[in-house]
């Protein structure tokens, strides 16, 4: 299972939101760089971003700590948070993130998901974000009646390969994971899941390794000090061999 420490981005700083409100924020003093070369020095090879002014406007206010962050670390990269056109994909990946996150513009543009598929392939990923089991969209401020487990098997029949699927209850809370989410879409769908919401501690990270998931997102607890990026990744190292 890949570690994948996250850095989410508001109006040039890195924060972290409580269930994706916007009025619950911490913001770290360290600048996004910073904690990007700390996860890269922890031996972390992945970075998840999300452009929190992005996802709610569309905008790309964030593109030049994303380039820093590009330029001077040699983490894959994949980004999220207001990607909703062919040419915002092409902006990204050519900026030289790895892969790039579509959220509403997935469900709500369903034409261009399966044209970016067809032109990127697996550089591609959907992030499902599910508020009671439901997706949500807009910087999570808009609930649809879409079932997210539902869509998930949808996207698989149209050629998507991984999804980041978030239950928002859980996002900032340091409340462990829905374990029975991950466990249900592993069962119902052959996608790559990568977790996201709720990862506490290194046990959280262990159930969810045994549940065969591709990936678990963590923010606040490498930030609080819940466990470290060494740590995390020598846990699915010895997971691994045990398996």
């Amino acid at each position: 299972m890949i570690l994948y420490p996250a850095i989410d981005l508001k109006d040039g700083n890195c924060v972290r939101l409580e269930q994706g409100d916007f009025n619950k924020k911490v913001i770290y003093k360290n600048s996004p760089l910073e904690v990007a070369l700390d996860f890269e020095k922890a031996g972390a090879k992945v970075l998840h971003i999300v452009d929190l002014d992005g996802a709610r406007t569309g905008e790309r206010k964030n593109a030049s700590i994303i380039k820093e962050i590009v330029q001077n670390t040699k983490l894959n990269i994949q980004l999220g948070g207001g990607i909703r056109s062919l040419d915002s994909i092409s902006f990204w990946l050519e900026l030289g993130v790895e892969k790039v996150i579509l959220g509403t513009a997935a469900i709500n543009n369903r034409q261009l998901l399966e044209q970016a598929i067809l032109k990127y392939g697996d550089r591609i990923i959907v992030g499902v974000d599910a508020k009671n089991s439901f997706v949500a969209i807009n910087g999570w401020e808009e609930s649809t009646n879409q079932d997210s487990f539902e869509f998930c098997k949808q996207l698989e029949l149209i050629g998507v390969k991984t999804v980041v699927y978030t239950d928002i209850s859980k996002d900032g809370m340091l409340s462990g994971p829905n374990l029975e989410a991950y466990k249900r879409l592993a069962k119902e769908t052959n996608l790559n899941i990568i977790a996201s919401g709720g990862v506490s501690s290194i046990n959280d990270l262990k159930s969810l390794r045994r549940l065969n998931i591709y990936g678990a997102i963590s923010g606040k607890a490498l930030y609080e000090g819940k466990f470290t990026v060494e740590e995390a990744l020598k846990c699915l190292q010895e997971e691994l061999y045990r398996a």
